[in-house]
């Protein structure tokens, strides 16, 4: 069964280019797991697209965010006949009304502007809506679940500043530590964009329950991510419905739980999920699970809008 979707998190962006950062796919049509002629196949569809940056390349990170940026931007204008970039809740609910896709941009590692705070309310005016603070390493504003460590102080003041400019806040690749420091210097709904429960798959990638629960009573959501490391071994459509369903054991309305998979960022997906035209596919395996069309249109669509709303996107 088809709904639509919002994805809190792609790393298409990066895929687009070569390891010189010129850009060699399509956003049209292509090889990877996200392209508009499938993603059009859907009743709706907003993407988020993160420029991931990372201290770990060859090439500087900045220059990487730069060049992620123009790809993702310029493949948007090429294709505007079917995808517009939204800067707001209204944007992604206008586009959908008029039968176009919509492309939000998100930060995943703010290397790429050297974790300074003061560049989060130019990149806002540039569209960028979402934030992490960081990748697997640890940087000047926290530790990462890799390495642990919580948030330094100029961590708590790039949240503050980000929070006062209405960009939400994710926490995916976040140390436990960091974790729980962002939710108590927090004002805000909190996200994972593309985290899975601990509970199901025993990896520091993913939420414990508590966890879960804080992001909840935040009022934030959680993006179930389609990465097999972080589904559990031999992993398929139904290993995804299984981490839903234990998150639905502990958030009963469903209102808490959305999508984030990871998609062009996953050296392997679950059997049978190959790239964006087979959220169709999650859908009826979710129904097959006993879930309503009201919840799936919850977690596929409502929730990830709910909360952009909520932070005033």
């Amino acid at each position: 069964m088809n709904f639509p979707v919002v994805d809190l998190h792609c790393d298409t962006a990066l895929a687009l280019l070569d390891r010189e950062g010129n850009i060699v796919n399509n956003l049209a049509q292509n090889d990877l797991h996200i392209d508009l002629n499938r993603a059009g196949e859907l009743p709706g569809y907003a993407q988020c697209f993160a420029c991931f940056t990372t201290t770990l390349f060859n090439q500087s990170p900045q220059l990487t965010f730069e060049r992620e940026l123009e790809a993702i931007v310029s493949q948007i204008e090429m294709n505007n006949d079917k995808i517009c970039q939204a800067y707001s809740t209204d944007d992604i609910l206008n586009n959908q009304k008029s039968g176009l896709m919509s492309a939000i941009l998100t930060i995943e590692g703010p290397a790429g502007f050297d974790f300074n705070p003061e560049m989060l309310e130019q990149l806002h005016r540039v569209g960028f809506r979402i934030t992490t603070l960081g990748w697997n390493e640890k940087n000047p504003l926290t530790g990462s679940h890799v390495t642990g460590g919580g948030l330094t102080d100029l961590g708590k003041v790039y949240v503050k500043q980000a929070q006062a400019l209405n960009m939400l806040i994710d926490v995916s690749h976040i140390s436990d530590e960091g974790f729980w420091d962002i939710m108590q210097v927090s004002e805000k709904p909190i996200i994972a964009s593309h985290s899975n429960s601990r509970m199901v798959c025993d990896v520091s990638r993913n939420l414990t329950d508590d966890m879960f629960l804080a992001i909840c009573q935040s009022g934030g959501v959680t993006g179930i991510n389609l990465y097999t490391d972080f589904l559990g071994p031999d992993a398929n459509i139904d290993t995804v419905c299984q981490h839903i369903l234990h998150f639905l054991e502990l958030d009963p309305s469903g209102k808490h739980i959305a999508l984030g998979g990871d998609l062009d960022g996953c050296e392997t997906l679950p059997i049978g999920f190959h790239g964006v035209q087979d959220y169709a596919k999650l859908a009826d395996h979710l129904l097959a699970h006993g879930l309503s069309s009201t919840m799936i249109q919850d977690i596929f669509w409502n929730n990830a809008v709910g909360v952009m709303k909520r932070c005033c996107i």
